[in-house]
């Protein structure tokens, strides 16, 4: 793997322009691709093999005219102070706003409150349904835009009007403030961690080619895949944090080897061959997790699982190829100016990094490192010293953080997760008001009669046995198919949509009606939104065990491969467990709880997002692999040349750590830069992805991981004879640069003083 890749790098350094063109041409064509595609659409979440996603397809079956999840609109009216709706004016005002809808464009129908009985007991609040043939994305804005003249149209008649339901859901963009906050962050890191402007634009310039061209290519695919705005915005977020933090890795590298007299073109090589390696063992940890997002079933969660492994598959290949190609471009302005004023008077003879490839090749000394007035240097010193109590503060810690997440609750978002500012948020309050907490969230129980004796005998007999179900507030008049072989009734509950007791009433309902089945022959489901968010959070439970025992057991057999160690992979992913278990209490505490939430615009408390549990699991067990494989790569290189175990953990933190937690810190910047925007499920994942990696880097693996290495000494390096035999070297470390290079083109690294005295016995 590491001369491979050794001989990839420097091709491409010598090769520096075509591999820019070849890029180049590669981000116009994706822009252009995506220029030219159609829009793509947003699809409604669905659920296969769900008792909620079955009735949605026999509703489509058994009432073709109708779509069982189109859009709807609620124009909820409120009545001025002391008057009623029903006043004569103010009924006259909601006829006519109805009437100027009725028959319009994608509108398949409208209910008249006054007829149907919408009205609040009080008299003061009524609504009305506006259904439309076509999905919410596929509404076009001239329909939207006459809903919202239609209620303007009653405002101007003195009543208050707001919209509810998913006719008015728009497509998230990215591309705000706070996602522009999260790169300027990441760049002023990048400095402070490079010493030179252009070796910080370097990092950021590949890894925004990346995001562009993997951001293209979501886009022109839209609609042939079916992919959303959810998917480009994840792929946007994961690509620009692993892009930077990738070049990032590569271009240290780099740089560590011109300090040690390397010749341009074979510090490339060597930077690829060894940095690059990790690259791509930490590339693939990622890649495995976002693909084993299939095995849970939910098509969306697939696609935005494809959708982020394909960012960072192209993160990875820009940072083997292009990295390298634009050392060759930039030459000496990549390092920082006190390294190449330190590299000393030119000298004719085997140049090293300090000259450009286009001036004359010199010989300079090599500039040695001062590991001791290092941060990391001598934080891996204290930890070695008290491994034993690092271990302890760091464990409780996270421990301590990890406890709200004992009281997680799933759910999807609604009208009730959005800001007081929208309509929908103020039309979901007003229904809330005038008819209750749980007419927001109706239940459709759908009655399959096809196979029973009399239709509506069994109907009946289904009303008589929902009505009966304790938590049940009423039960609409059944609406009979065409066929009249299927019918329809709306449940509502008593409670609101994402509380316990609702999801503990579906479960009711569904288990009442069982009785009637039996008892007729005909199958009855119960569904709806709420319904439909029920199963998925279900269902979402139900996969994560086999989804965890996919995605760890293949990241620790491909840890195994890499460092070549039995516990070093287990310690891995137990340590993952804690920053994730962690993350999970900040979510409860943020979003169920409150807390902080207003600092980061969070205006409705409530369940986490169903989806983020085995998302966040998936997307950060990759990330925390790829801090596992940057830090101990170089213990593991020091190990093998023989080094101390302590040694080893001390020369790790001396070459990566001040590194990772550059990375670490870029990457949660990235993260938080998306917490601004509008979307609850962007919003959630990026509080979780900010915190986890938070965790991960500086509690797990710069604080749990150097003790654990610590109190094992040799042992975490253990290998069975039988392993050893059977698993094939690929050589991360780079042994195989170092034997075939000769020593008089590389400089021996500076030596690791003696160790302090302490509890640590190597």
């Amino acid at each position: 793997m590491a001369t491979f890749l050794y001989r990839i790098g420097r091709w491409a350094f010598r090769r520096r322009r075509l591999v820019g063109g070849l890029w180049l041409g590669a981000l116009v064509l994706a822009l252009a691709a995506a220029a030219m595609a159609p829009a793509g659409e947003e699809e409604d979440l669905s659920m296969p093999g769900t008792e909620s996603q079955k009735a949605f397809d026999l509703l489509d079956e058994r009432f073709p005219d109708s779509n069982s999840q189109g859009a709807e609109a609620r124009l909820v009216f409120q009545a001025p102070d002391g008057q009623r709706v029903t006043a004569r004016e103010n009924k006259a005002a909601v006829q006519d706003t109805l009437g100027s809808l009725d028959g319009g464009d994608q509108v398949a129908s409208t209910t008249d409150p006054y007829e149907s009985g919408a009205v609040s007991e009080d008299g003061t609040i009524a609504y009305s349904t506006i259904t439309y043939s076509e999905g919410a994305v596929d509404l076009t804005e001239s329909t939207k835009s006459a809903l919202e003249d239609a209620a303007n149209q009653a405002r101007d008649a003195g009543l208050t009007v707001e919209i509810g339901g998913s006719a008015l859901d728009s497509e998230e963009e990215p591309g705000g403030t706070t996602e522009l906050i999260g790169v300027a962050v990441a760049a002023v890191v990048l400095v402070l961690a490079l010493g030179s402007l252009v070796a910080a634009g370097l990092s950021l310039l590949t890894a925004l080619l990346g995001v562009a061209i993997a951001f293209g290519l979501v886009s022109a695919l839209a609609v042939p895949l079916g992919l959303t705005s959810t998917v480009a915005i994840l792929a946007l977020m994961l690509g620009l944090a692993v892009g930077i933090d990738y070049a990032l890795f590569i271009t240290s590298r780099f740089r560590e080897e011109c300090a040690q007299g390397s010749e341009p073109e074979e510090a490339a090589g060597r930077a690829v061959g060894t940095a690059g390696s990790a690259v791509v063992f930490a590339g693939a940890t990622v890649f495995i997790a976002l693909v084993g997002l299939g095995v849970v079933g939910i098509p969306e969660l697939t696609k935005m699982g494809m959708g982020g492994a394909g960012a960072v598959a192209l993160a990875v290949l820009v940072a083997l190829t292009l990295v390298p190609a634009l050392f060759g471009l930039f030459g000496r302005r990549i390092l920082p100016r006190a390294l190449r004023k330190a590299a000393g008077a030119p000298r004719r003879g085997a140049g090293n990094c300090a000259t450009s490839h286009d001036e004359p090749a010199d010989d300079r000394r090599p500039i040695a490192a001062k590991p001791e007035k290092r941060i990391g240097t001598r934080w891996a010193r204290f930890v070695l010293r008290r491994p034993v109590a690092v271990l302890m503060v760091a464990g409780l810690s996270l421990g301590a953080v990890a406890l709200p997440a004992l009281s997680l609750e799933l759910g999807l978002p609604g009208d009730e997760s959005k800001s007081v500012e929208t309509t929908q948020r103020r039309g979901y309050d007003l229904l809330s008001e005038g008819f209750g907490p749980g007419f927001n969230g109706p239940l459709t129980v759908v009655v399959d009669a096809s196979k029973s004796a009399n239709t509506r005998a069994t109907t009946n007999q289904v009303v008589k046995t929902v009505r009966g179900v304790d938590g049940v507030a009423s039960v609409g008049d059944p609406v009979l198919s065409r066929t009249k072989d299927t019918a329809i009734l709306t449940a509502i509950p008593n409670t609101a949509p994402n509380s316990g007791e609702t999801k503990d009433l579906v479960h009711a309902i569904r288990g009442a009606v069982s009785g009637v089945e039996a008892d007729t022959g005909a199958a009855i489901l119960v569904t709806g939104t709420t319904a439909m968010n029920i199963d998925i959070s279900e269902a979402m439970s139900d996969a994560l065990i086999p989804y965890l025992t996919v995605v760890i057991g293949l990241a620790v057999l491909l840890l195994l491969v890499v460092f070549r160690s039995v516990l070093v992979p287990v310690k891995a992913a137990l340590g993952f467990l804690l920053s994730v278990g962690a993350a999970f209490g900040v979510l409860v505490a943020v979003f169920q709880w409150g807390w902080a939430a207003d600092l980061l615009g969070i205006e409705q408390t409530g369940p986490v997002m169903s989806l983020m549990p085995i998302l966040i699991i998936g997307i950060v067990f990759g990330l925390a692999m790829d801090y596992e494989v940057f830090l101990l790569t170089r213990m593991r290189e020091a190990h093998v040349h023989g080094a101390s175990p302590g040694e080893a953990i001390v020369g790790g933190f001396r070459h990566s750590g001040r590194v990772v937690a550059a990375a670490a810190i870029i990457m949660i910047s990235v993260f938080a830069g998306f917490v601004g925007m509008s979307s609850p499920t962007i919003q959630t994942m990026g509080v979780g992805l900010a915190a986890a990696v938070l965790f991960d880097a500086f509690l797990v693996r710069m604080a749990i991981v150097p003790a654990v290495l610590a109190l094992l000494g040799h042992r975490a390096w253990w290998l069975p004879r039988i392993l050893d035999r059977v698993l094939p070297n690929v050589d991360i470390e780079g042994e195989a640069l170092t034997r075939r290079i000769p020593a008089s083109a590389t400089v021996p690294d500076t030596a690791v003083p003696p160790l302090p005295v302490g509890r640590y016995q190597g």
